[in-house]
């Protein structure tokens, strides 16, 4: 397993970087080098081709050895070169603001969504990116070109609008823009009725997208490990309840298994790709489990076929 032979990064260590430009970098750099020390060797990486470099092509696929014997510019192809389009779509809601260790699940939002798009758009592939909160806030349309990159990294580092959660309205606003097919990664705390969701995860299947779910949870909120009675409160209605940790903390652990089995039974229904992941969790990992899943899907395709 990757994380046997790869040191990853802490995250609390890692946000403590303001940058989230260089957050983003610091990940995907680790990323890289875990690739070529772990069996993902040569995983999306190796490049199977050459074709004549076209003017709008990144230069830092030329390559150079060729154009030195022959006085031809080629640049190599990548072996999952296949025009992804990749939108990757973050929830805004004020819940995404809670953070038990220093940061909070929105920072680890926006760096996931900063190295994922750094990482695709090396390979040739396209990034968009969707915020959400009520409704959708931002829509930056998948893209690879110079300086598109640097738009995305802006707009996560934007202050999110803190609005409660409508995953109905913004998915059914999302279905309008997208009208290309390709992958969707949605990233969110899903607190939110597990029906909603569905609703919205079948609309997006049903129009011929690929999904891929990354559900983030702050430690805390999957432990309960509060020890004082204190006043509770609902960051997206502001709605408050003085609670004893110790006399609810089975029935909130009860409750949350049972969303949670509720979230990936509907997942499963709808063929997406599932991917829980705790805050704590290294970046690097969640990433590796990531393209590890797509590995698999490719090779249960070609045996289709």
């Amino acid at each position: 397993m990757p994380a046997q032979t790869t040191t990853f990064l802490d995250p609390a260590a890692l946000m403590r970087i303001k940058s989230l430009e260089l957050r983003a970098k610091v990940v995907v750099e680790g990323l890289w080098k875990g690739m070529h020390r772990s069996p993902y060797h040569g995983f999306s990486v190796e490049f199977s081709e050459y074709r004549a470099y076209v003017q709008g092509d990144d230069p830092r696929y030329i390559d150079w050895k060729v154009l030195a014997r022959s006085d031809r510019t080629y640049i190599k192809k990548f072996e999952d070169e296949t025009n992804l389009r990749c939108q990757m779509v973050i929830d805004h809601s004020k819940s995404m603001g809670f953070g038990s260790a220093g940061y909070t699940k929105a920072d680890y939002a926006a760096t996931l969504a900063a190295t994922l798009a750094s990482f695709l758009m090396k390979q040739g592939d396209a990034a968009g990116l969707t915020t959400f909160a009520d409704g959708i806030e931002e829509h930056l349309p998948a893209r690879n070109r110079p300086g598109h990159l640097r738009r995305i990294i802006t707009e996560l580092d934007r202050p999110a609008k803190a609005a409660g959660t409508s995953l109905a309205v913004s998915v059914g606003q999302l279905a309008e823009l997208l009208r290309k097919r390709g992958m969707i990664c949605l990233i969110t705390d899903l607190l939110a009725p597990v029906e909603h969701l569905e609703k919205q995860l079948a609309l997006l299947s049903a129009m011929g997208h690929d999904l891929v779910l990354f559900h983030l949870m702050d430690r805390a909120e999957i432990d309960f490990t509060f020890e004082k009675s204190a006043y509770f409160r609902d960051a997206e209605t502001g709605a408050e309840r003085f609670i004893d940790p110790l006399l609810v903390r089975e029935n909130y652990l009860k409750r949350l298994g049972a969303h949670r089995d509720a979230i990936q039974a509907a997942t499963e229904r709808h063929n997406v790709e599932y991917h829980f992941c705790p805050t704590d969790v290294a970046l690097e990992e969640v990433l590796f489990d990531f393209l590890s899943a797509r590995q698999r899907k490719k090779k249960v395709g070609r045996g289709a076929v």
